[in-house]
This record gives C-alpha cells, sequence and structure tokens, in this order.
C-alpha cells in the first residue's frame, strides 16, 4: 500500500513545515479508510496510531513530541512546551487537553488538529519563530478560536507579519444549515458569508483572521469540498458520522 499523501503547504519560511492529509495511504478499513487520524471516531485504537506514526514518518516529526487535542468546539489555545503533547498522538492518542487550538515556539513540537468537514487553519509568525493550528467548526469560529490561535502567536505590533492557511473543509454546496445556525453567523460575520440556505466556513475563517489583524493577502484558502471529493477527503455529513478524520499539521524545524 503506497503511503500517506498530504497536502504539502508553502510557508515562505524556511524552518516552517506545514501540511493538510487526504485520507490516502493508511491503515483502517471502510468506512474509515484509510489514514484515519481520529482517536474519537469508532476506530481499532492499533489503526490510529499505525496511521499516525505513518504520517510522521512521511513527514518527518517526532510523533511523541507531537501534539493532539480533545477538542470540544471551544476557543481554548493549548501553549505547548518543549516537552510537546507528552505522547497523546501514537501513545494515548486521546489528547492532552481540552482545546481547539494549539501554539508553540518550541522547534521540534509538531501540532496536529483534526477535522471532517470544519476548517482546519494554519498559522505561523513572519519570522518563523512560532506556529499555531487550529480546529474551525461553526461553534468554535463564534467563540473565537481563530483570534485566539493568532493572539498567541503575534503581539500587537507583529499581527500583520502573521500568515494563514485554511485547509479544505465542506463547502457552501454541501453545506445547509438551519436559520439559527445561519442568523448565529450572520451575525457574528457578516451576511456575505451566507450562500442561500448554506454557510461558506471559509469565508467565516478568512472574517475571523482579518478581524484579528491579519492581512487578507496573507491567507491562502487550499480548496476543495471534504463532502464533494469522497476519494480525497472524510466527511462526517456525508457519511452520517461513519467516518474518519484528516488532520492539519504544523511545526518548526530543529536546527539540523
Amino acid at each position: 500500500m503506497s503511503g500517506p499523501a498530504p497536502i504539502i503547504i508553502r510557508t515562505g519560511v524556511p524552518r516552517v513545515r506545514a501540511a493538510f492529509t487526504t485520507r490516502a495511504g493508511g491503515t483502517s478499513t471502510a468506512p474509515r479508510a484509510s489514514l484515519n487520524l481520529g482517536a474519537a471516531t469508532g476506530d481499532h485504537p492499533g489503526h490510529v496510531r499505525a496511521n499516525r506514526t505513518r504520517l510522521a514518518g512521511a513527514l518527518g516529526f517526532d510523533p511523541v513530541r507531537a501534539v493532539a487535542l480533545r477538542q470540544v468546539h471551544g476557543s481554548a489555545v493549548y501553549m505547548a512546551d518543549g516537552h510537546g503533547g507528552r505522547d497523546s498522538f501514537t501513545g494515548a492518542a486521546d489528547g492532552v487537553a481540552d482545546a481547539d487550538a494549539a501554539a508553540t515556539g518550541h522547534p521540534g513540537i509538531a501540532l496536529a488538529v483534526m477535522g471532517a468537514d470544519c476548517p482546519m487553519v494554519l498559522a505561523w509568525s513572519a519570522d518563523g519563530s512560532r506556529v499555531a493550528a487550529a480546529h474551525a467548526g461553526w461553534r468554535g469560529l463564534v467563540a473565537g478560536v481563530l483570534e485566539a490561535a493568532i493572539a498567541a502567536i503575534a503581539d500587537d505590533d507583529d499581527v500583520g507579519g502573521v500568515r494563514a492557511a485554511v485547509g479544505p473543509h465542506i463547502g457552501p454546496c454541501c453545506y445547509p444549515v438551519g436559520d439559527d445556525v445561519r442568523a448565529v453567523l450572520a451575525d457574528r460575520f457578516g451576511p456575505g458569508v451566507l450562500r442561500g440556505a448554506a454557510v461558506d466556513l471559509g469565508a467565516c475563517c478568512e472574517v475571523a483572521l482579518t478581524g484579528a489583524g491579519v492581512p487578507r493577502d496573507r491567507i491562502a484558502h487550499i480548496g476543495g469540498c471534504t463532502a464533494c471529493e469522497e476519494g480525497l477527503f472524510f466527511s462526517y455529513r456525508r457519511d452520517g458520522g461513519e467516518t474518519g478524520r484528516q488532520a492539519g499539521i504544523i511545526w518548526i524545524e530543529e536546527d539540523a
């Protein structure tokens, strides 16, 4: 079987590495075939650990120090020290903290967030000294998870140098929601995020990021609808909840 086929992000900073995974190249079986990285999906824990180990080997980060979170659709940011995730990625595999974002200034600490429709957003400072990863579902977006993640890696006087990448997520083509959710999101991010009966979560991310001070031209939208592209991505909505998780991962390389 071929290995993981992640989407590599060009950060423009020599030591910052970032990627979004696809569902290809893992060991899990249907309906979570094959690179399921989510521990709380009903998959066999051995498959998840094997997939995470395989991904770490393909991308070149230390899985023992990598950070995995127990995502709760909130705005808390886990600040990772030099020990990282304390084997939360391939050991316990259930996450090191209840949080939806992580940030660090320590080289060698990979930050991982999971999603299966929700946007995952990676961010890094202009000098590459600080990085962050956030799981930005609509509840977390409303709660301010992206603003909190940006604040964790940028001082007020250099936030304009922060760059961000919004990963593949469910598109407005496949995301009709109830009037109550539409009203909440329109109130928080403006009516421009609405697309008829649907919501554009990528547009919500952009409003949140620019509101936090990130220039619009420093935000990359990777594209791809997780619900439409079944061969590439897991989708909670498309698959009725019986599915895996892809990841967004960012880290600062250690000096050679």
